[in-house]
């Protein structure tokens, strides 16, 4: 099976946030995917078949297959143009979470992507304790959105993994969110957020394509602007274009070539 690692989100090597991208022929048994999505150990592996003029795409953690994923997608569309799809502008993908569209833009790859805004909810604080913040306030959309004060609150965040483990699997606290978003006011951009799921297998997660289908649509409205620039402030790091479009977001980022090879079934 040919299998590719891309750095998402970035434009050069060992930054934003490395996707496997395997191209089998067949879908494989799900138990084959999610056991080299555990073999791989990266936050996401993505899974990409011909399905006619279209692709079908799926997404697995270490641990388990979600719904939706940004960096996957954008990893899997910079293989395909790359690779198959050399005078394409547009890749259509079938997924869990509908058709999603990706578009080569002046040297960016274009997501687009189902705005999910959030809504303001309780404040719980077993959230801000297991994070190690103090929240200004929370909303929930397919994530948790944690809203703090500034940026340098964001970076220097030491979050108690376990405990936000084990808050993962209390839905009368996180209800059906995957993950937790943390987000505040950038100094150098529009925003900036990190990104925690550490119940599907992915403590702190590099870029997170997904979070800024709910980060835009709620930054839009704080900010009053349509087009923002963000940075995820993970390890890592990542630079995002993101665009407010209504039901729909665009996310845009480049992204680079860590590794090309096989794997042996």
């Amino acid at each position: 099976m040919e299998y590719h690692v891309i750095d998402a989100f970035t434009h050069k090597l060992f930054s934003g946030n490395p996707a496997g991208v395997c191209l089998p022929n067949s879908w494989p048994a799900d138990s084959v995917m999610q056991n080299i999505a555990a073999e791989n150990n990266l936050s996401e592996t993505a899974f990409v078949v011909k399905q006619g003029a279209r692709y079908g795409l799926r997404w697995f953690t270490p641990t388990v297959e979600v719904d939706l994923c940004g960096h996957a997608t954008l990893a899997s569309a910079f293989v395909l143009f790359d690779e198959r799809e050399k005078d394409a502008h547009e890749l259509i993908f079938d997924t869990a979470s509908g058709e999603l569209i990706v578009t080569k833009d002046d040297g960016l790859l274009c997501l687009n992507f189902p705005a999910s805004p959030p809504v303001e909810c309780q404040m719980h604080p077993a959230i801000g304790k297991a994070l190690g913040v103090e929240p200004v306030a929370m909303y929930e959309s397919i994530d948790l959105l944690v809203l703090v004060e500034n940026e340098e609150t964001l970076r220097q965040m030491t979050p108690d993994f376990p405990a936000l483990a084990k808050l993962a699997s209390n839905s009368d606290i996180t209800g059906n969110c995957l993950g937790i978003i943390v987000t505040a006011p950038g100094s150098g951009c529009d925003f900036v957020s990190r990104y925690f799921a550490p119940g599907a297998g992915v403590p702190e997660d590099p870029v997170t394509g997904r979070a800024h289908c709910t980060l835009t649509p709620f930054w839009s409205k704080m900010l009053d602007k349509k087009v923002m620039d963000a940075q995820q402030l993970s390890p890592r790091g990542g630079i995002l274009r993101c665009e407010d479009w209504g039901d729909r977001v665009k996310i845009s980022g480049k992204a680079v070539r860590y590794m090309k090879g096989n794997i042996e079934l």
